[in-house]
């Protein structure tokens, strides 16, 4: 499952706020002739505290005992839209795992249990059983040792909505099966049935054993009006016409899998088709995104080329497909075969000009392997499955996309792991745990995608693949923990890996390095301190690379520190031009290194990489004062990567308006220039923060810019120049359906809107999603404290009922901020009480007391 959740963390954040040339020998490592006190000192925390984010001790959460083994599961659905009900059928046929069994027990949530049989052929004989709503134990007619296999049909109907309301941040409800638009009567909205199961939702349609260590190979037939199309796992057998009108499709699936893992898509779904070798590749999207459906996603048969490639592991499924939905309760969803995505993916032509969801599509891909072919025995090891598919990312934007995508998605995943370390450390690998939900972490995510780039590091890029494809074929169709990775990485490498598991996956915590140097007598020395609280954190075992340039040239030397305080000594013939530790920028973890202006100038033009240029360009935003730095941000303007182009105009945005005339023609060339929309963009709005007036003319034109970024940047722009026909200019966006567009004009109408704006933000608070409606919200809430006749009962009920109902707990927290601009009245007081009370994510009542 893909969580780009994390932009979610983001948002609550602010919601809450309003290659080598040296050699070892080269190296000495002068702590190890030291005395042993100065090298073993721990920093820890005084004995009277307790951080913030100290690991956590709940009760241990095994994986599931099996007693019987499910082998294959038959199902047989039809669906009451009108009462959002599933009537199914399904038939059982397991065995005894290895003790003699005379009960089966399935977990089955929130239905009404018709019958219970014994199948034999065409026989049945029923059988006796107890339901307590959410397991069915069924009385066998016999006991049954682990060489007898048995079938069991159970008529029941499944009534999701009726169960008590549940998810987290990252999957946010686990209803198992969804109705979107049942009755038809939302306009311009599909009408839909999904389902989602990961966790253990699965069992809220079918009964089953649902968990991760156990695997089944079914049949799905779905009845259903001949209008829909539907889809599931594995390959589409026949469509059959029944005497009652409706049509019975029938999936059959032949490799095992995780019950969570099985899925259905019902909906009238524009089929676009594609191929990977000899099998079957689509895309389902809405009718309205079928020409642009390739373009979203046709990387896809490539990716799936790569991938195999290197694992040296054909994809294994019958089939691929990507299915998009309305309200998906998270991000995606990498069910076998068969990958459901939230409904942000769909893109019409201009918008795929400023974005591309390759990394979601290469996520939920890559989980057809780590996830789906090899499944983690217990949610505790869910950072096999996940921390894999999040590292993919990197795999793919560095094979199509170059070094620097790569390394921003490295540089952005340790953002997002660091700011949850704030506030919150487990292990990677974490049986303690309070909820399963909340292995969905930048822990299991970020965290663990970093870990395995190290890894990579540690072993080299022909063990990496080596050691995934042994993991890959010796665990195929089981469930694994932690220990067949590791043992896969050494029996290849020959290496004792314990060290490298024990430390990143089993402990909790990054390290935290001081790092300075001095150069003496053509010796350079560098001093290395472990600064991490080592009552909660190791002492960290790290091999790594050390830059080191001087008289132009760069040596790389290799060292491994493993100690809380250690030297290394260089032999250097001058004083060096620059130090970078961690040459490869691979370390997760937080290192002070302080650097000079001039060796953070001469890292920009020297370094080369992504991160260096970002360090200096950061460590040095707030110096353009100094000739040589301006000179830098000038150069990071012509970079070949828009990233650090985008960064050099945010960062230059800050000079005053004389200081700006000497880059001035550069940036107005870059605004209307630029071959990235986003880079245009900043160009826009940094003329804006240099006196806008003048560039009237650009901001208009800019408007009409072919990428809605750019656009959305020229209307908030010329809005910033007070024209006086600024109203008039934007009144032409307002049928606009694009977020960039809409968060444009919500912020200027917020303050200069007036009543006539009201309904334009009332239609535009009841269309919007997610993020778009995080920010949607907070402009209304503006727009409120400016025009209090809006005030009206409908938008306090409207406000009331987001703050309650929204399934994103950010979204509810920016209804109940736009709630308390009206807080004087009494009957919104008396809601907001209410919804304090009826609130259950910690984060929120955090925020609201």
């Amino acid at each position: 499952m893909n969580h780009r959740f994390l932009s979610a963390v983001s948002l609550a954040a602010t919601l809450a706020v309003a290659t080598s040339c040296g050699t070892s020998k080269a190296v000495v490592d002068t702590a190890a002739t030291a005395p042993a006190t100065a090298t073993t000192t721990k920093v820890a925390a005084p004995a009277d505290t307790v951080p913030v984010w100290a690991p956590k001790k709940y009760s241990f959460n095994p994986s599931r005992t099996l007693e019987n083994d499910l082998l294959h599961t038959t199902l047989r659905v039809s669906f009451d839209w009108q009462k959002q009900y599933l009537n199914g059928t399904a038939e059982i046929t397991a065995k005894p795992w290895f003790y003699p069994q005379n009960t089966l027990v399935l977990d089955a949530k929130g239905m009404d249990i018709h019958s219970v049989s014994l199948m034999k052929g065409y026989d049945a004989t029923p059988l006796k059983y107890d339901y307590n709503g959410q397991k069915l134990i069924i009385h066998l007619d016999k006991t049954y040792t682990r060489d007898e296999q048995y079938m069991v049909e159970v008529n029941y109907t499944a009534k999701p909505n009726e169960l008590p309301a549940g998810g987290s941040a990252a999957i946010t409800e686990n209803r198992g099966l969804y109705f979107i638009n049942p009755l038809g009567d939302i306009p311009n909205k599909p009408q839909e049935i999904w389902t989602q199961g990961e966790t253990e939702a699965n069992s809220a349609w079918f009964p089953t054993t649902d968990s991760p260590n156990e695997r089944m190979t079914q049949d799905v037939y779905i009845t259903v009006d001949p209008k829909y199309t539907t889809l599931s796992n594995g390959a589409f057998v026949y469509s059959k016409q029944n005497a009652d009108g409706t049509k019975t499709d029938y999936w059959k699936q032949e490799l095992p899998a995780a019950p969570y893992l099985t899925m259905m898509a019902i909906g009238q779904f524009a089929e676009v088709k594609d191929k990977w070798r000899n099998k079957e590749v689509n895309y389902y999207v809405e009718p309205a995104y079928k020409n642009t459906a390739k373009a979203i996603f046709g990387h896809t048969p490539e990716m799936m080329e790569f991938f195999s490639t290197k694992l040296g592991v054909p994809y294994p499924w019958a089939k691929y497909a990507q299915v998009v939905v309305r309200d998906f309760v998270s991000g995606a969803m990498e069910n076998t075969s068969a990958t459901v995505l939230m409904e942000d993916l769909q893109l019409n032509k201009r918008e795929l000009l400023d974005k591309n969801w390759d990394g979601i599509i290469a996520h939920e891909l890559f989980h057809q392997w780590f996830g789906d072919y090899v499944t983690t025995e217990s949610w505790a090891n869910l950072p096999l499955n996940e921390s894999f598919a999040n590292y993919s990312e990197y795999l793919w934007a560095e094979h199509k996309f170059g070094p620097d995508e790569a390394a921003y998605l490295q540089m952005d995943e340790m953002g997002q792991y660091l700011d949850e370390a704030e506030t919150k450390r487990e292990p990677l690998i974490r049986y303690y745990y309070n909820d399963r939900e909340d292995m969905f972490d930048s822990h299991s995510y970020a965290k663990g995608g970093r870990v395995l780039n190290m890894l990579r590091h540690l072993v080299g890029d022909d063990a990496w693949w080596a050691s995934l494809n042994l993991y890959l074929t010796r665990n195929k169709f089981t469930a694994v923990e932690v220990a067949e990775l590791r043992m896969a990485f050494e029996d290849v490498t020959g290496k004792d890996l314990m060290w490298f598991f024990d430390q990143w996956f089993t402990k909790p915590g990054h390290p935290e390095l001081k790092v300075t140097h001095s150069y003496q007598n053509g010796q350079l020395a560098l001093h290395v301190v472990q600064q991490q609280d080592t009552t909660y954190m190791p002492v960290y075992r790290l091999p790594l690379k050390v830059a080191v340039w001087a008289n132009g040239q760069r040596t790389d030397y290799p060292i491994v520190i493993d100690k809380a305080d250690q030297t290394f000594t260089f032999p250097v013939a001058t004083q060096p031009q620059l130090v970078r530790f961690d040459a490869e920028d691979q370390l997760l973890g937080i290192v002070d290194d302080d650097k000079t202006q001039q060796e953070l100038i001469y890292e920009f033009y020297n370094a080369g990489s992504f991160a260096a240029k970002t360090e200096a360009m950061t460590e040095l935003k707030d110096k353009l004062s100094n000739p040589e730095v301006l000179k830098m941000m000038q150069a990071g303007l012509k970079d070949p990567y828009w990233r650090v182009r985008s960064m050099a105009l945010n960062n230059l945005s800050n000079l005053k308006e004389a200081q700006a005339a000497i880059m001035e023609n550069e940036v107005k060339r870059m605004a209307q220039q630029d071959e990235e929309g986003a880079v245009r963009s900043d160009a826009i709005l940094a003329l804006a923060g240099w006196g806008g007036e003048k560039y009237r003319p650009l901001f208009e034109q800019a408007m009409n810019d072919s990428s809605y970024q750019a656009a959305a940047a020229g209307i908030l722009a010329y809005a910033g120049t007070g024209a006086p026909d600024t109203k008039a200019k934007l009144a032409r966006f307002e049928q606009e359906k694009n977020e960039e567009i809409v968060l444009a004009l919500a912020s200027y109408y917020a303050v200069q809107g007036g009543p006539e704006k009201f309904d334009w933000f009332l239609k535009q608070v009841k269309q919007a999603k997610g993020g778009t409606l995080y920010y949607v919200l907070q402009s209304f809430g503006a727009y409120l404290a400016a025009n209090s006749q809006a005030n009206t009962p409908e938008v306090i009920a409207l406000l009331g009922d987001l703050a309650q109902n929204n399934n994103l707990y950010y979204v509810r927290g920016a209804a109940y901020q736009a709630l308390m601009v009206m807080s004087e009245r009494p009957e919104v007081q008396a809601l907001l009480q209410q919804l304090k009370q009826k609130e259950t994510d910690k984060r929120l009542l955090d925020m609201y007391q």
